[in-house]
């Protein structure tokens, strides 16, 4: 990123969090700015629900500094921080799926016209226009949500985000329950999201997902930074080896392969397999 002066619009410097003796997170750093998408990947455990949890204001960090555009922030709740512009898109989305697509588009910040009414036109065109604004084109908004693929489902939330002031957009693995083609149909709109100038999060455990479309990476193991590089810094290769956990692979292909030697020919299989594997994302001392 050049630099201009302007802080980041989030910001995370030695972040750490700890429940009682468990340490959840340490020492991590991110930075997330206007019209960029920096991904948080991380194998189960890693840590990135909580990270999620921090930015979000579900959770207090309880070391290291969060910076909202700069000005120090401990959020006390979710409340908090969309307040500040930081909206949070689940996994699981809390939708109501068998209300039509725009009364969970409005679901808990209904438009009324006067006491007791909701002004129903106001939020059917106002869904289908900013649906239409994210590249959604949906054929009937008054259809139940329920009835949209996972894909629609994500994006009509991530449209719903934007309309109500986001500036940060959070996105909890919104591809990970998803085909190849209704993943492929969240990236184009986390794209979408960043041309109209939001700070994207993209948390996600699938690096052919996160390079497309992200500008930073975070690769989180254990609670802890793993490496945090620009787009120009790390190839997709290089990405896909550090997710690999590249020693614990290849030290468990040697066990396979000492435990083949005795004369098992699955475990001997299964050594070369996982040695060619090593070898083609390049975590092997031999490809170094």
């Amino acid at each position: 990123m050049t630099d201009t002066g302007t802080p980041p619009l989030v910001r995370l410097t030695g972040v750490g969090k700890s429940h009682g003796t468990v340490i959840a997170l340490r020492d991590v750093d991110l930075e997330a700015d206007a019209g960029e998408v920096t991904c948080v990947l991380g194998d189960n455990g890693a840590g990135k629900s909580t990270l999620i949890k921090i930015i979000a204001g579900l959770h207090r960090h309880d070391a290291g500094t969060y910076e909202v555009a700069g000005e120090p922030v401990a959020f006390g709740s979710p409340r908090d921080a969309l307040d500040r512009g930081i909206a949070t898109v689940y996994q699981d989305l809390a939708v109501v799926p068998l209300m039509p697509v725009w009364r969970n588009f409005f679901l808990g910040s209904e438009r009324r016209r006067g006491i007791g009414r909701l002004d129903t036109r106001f939020m059917r065109e106002t869904t289908r226009a900013e649906l239409a604004a994210m590249g959604i084109d949906l054929r009937d908004v008054d259809q139940p949500i329920g009835t949209l693929s996972g894909g629609e489902r994500q994006c009509v939330a991530i449209a719903r985000a934007v309309y109500f002031g986001a500036k940060a957009l959070v996105l909890d693995e919104p591809t990970a329950a998803l085909g190849v083609k209704q993943a492929g149909v969240v990236l184009r709109y986390i794209v979408q999201a960043r041309e109209r100038g939001l700070a994207v999060i993209f948390i996600t455990h699938n690096p052919h997902h996160a390079y497309p479309v992200g500008d930073r990476f975070l690769i989180l193991n254990r609670g802890r930074s793993a490496g945090y590089h620009g787009k120009d810094e790390i190839t997709r290769e290089e990405l896909t080896a550090l997710m690999a956990g590249g020693a614990e692979l290849e030290q468990l292909a040697h066990e396979l392969d000492a435990a083949g030697s005795t004369g098992s020919a699955g475990s001997a299989s299964a050594a070369r397999r996982l040695t060619e594997e090593a070898e083609r994302l390049g975590l092997t001392r031999e490809a170094e």
